[in-house]
């Protein structure tokens, strides 16, 4: 058996030759006798029925008949994935644009040195469940449209705002000092206002540059904002050697920590005792 095939657009066209050897020993056969073959057209699998009898008589002996069956179901072949990329996300830019622009601004924020921020409730209480509390609660500010903020300086709030909108600080990539000035400021601000990654972002900045002239008056930011994972860091640091602890002894950080921790230097000399065994 022969056959060709052509891609006609979405149609696919097979040509078939039937060829029946021996075709006179077929006149014994019976009506319902039949004479089949099989072949495949673009993965379709297809039986052919010839009856050279069907319908036979005296009047008719030369009636034929055909019947064509599809066998199976289209083979698919698995398509190759060829990925699409996909456009960066937006949204940060998009949301520092609202912040900065204003647009459709529902509160300001009005800072003890008469700086003024405007925002937008619904991103503030999504973003802190201090600021759900005053919009969306029983809080006297839910239908204010300004709210003072006191002890706190208006470089401090601009950058927690700019974060609670688009959840990066790039005020702590800042020369060492700065970024370690304001990440003790941002710090406070977060545990102020629920804001547990920037908190946690700021407490890892804070961890990394830990020295005599800072490490108590970091201990006490941890000690009094709950910060583990800080205050272990300043711990380890003061207790890792006698020259250290009295070097950190003699700063004007270790007598804020006395006044205002009293209770963390029983922590402290414990740990410092604990290396010296």
């Amino acid at each position: 058996m022969e056959h060709g095939c052509a891609n006609l657009t979405e149609a696919v066209r097979s040509v078939q030759l039937f060829k029946i050897d021996g075709y006179s020993a077929t006149t014994g056969m019976s009506n319902s006798d039949y004479i089949k073959s099989r072949w495949s057209v673009d993965g379709h699998e297809f039986e052919v029925h010839f009856y050279p009898n069907y319908g036979h008589s005296s009047y008719y002996s030369s009636w034929v008949a055909l019947k064509l069956t599809l066998l199976s179901e289209p083979r698919r072949n698995k398509l190759r994935e060829v990925p699409l990329p996909l456009p960066s996300s937006d949204l940060q830019q998009h949301l520092a644009e609202l912040l900065r622009g204003q647009r459709g601004a529902d509160v300001t924020f009005v800072l003890d040195s008469g700086e003024r921020f405007p925002a937008h409730k619904n991103i503030l209480a999504a973003r802190s469940p201090v600021f759900m509390a005053e919009f969306f609660g029983h809080m006297d500010e839910r239908r204010s449209q300004s709210v003072r903020i006191e002890d706190m300086e208006a470089a401090v709030f601009k950058v927690m705002l700019h974060f609670i909108y688009t959840d990066i600080v790039p005020e702590l990539d800042a020369e060492p000092e700065a970024a370690a000035a304001m990440a003790q400021h941002l710090l406070a601000a977060a545990d102020r206002y629920g804001l547990d990654r920037l908190k946690m972002i700021c407490e890892v900045k804070l961890s990394g540059g830990i020295d005599v002239d800072t490490a108590a008056t970091t201990l006490a930011l941890a000690e009094q904002h709950n910060c583990s994972l800080l205050k272990s860091k300043c711990v380890e640091f003061i207790a890792r050697s006698p020259e250290t602890l009295d070097a950190v002894l003699a700063t004007d950080g270790y007598r804020h920590l006395v006044e205002s921790c009293p209770l963390v230097l029983t922590e402290l000399l414990r740990a410092a005792h604990g290396r010296r065994n």
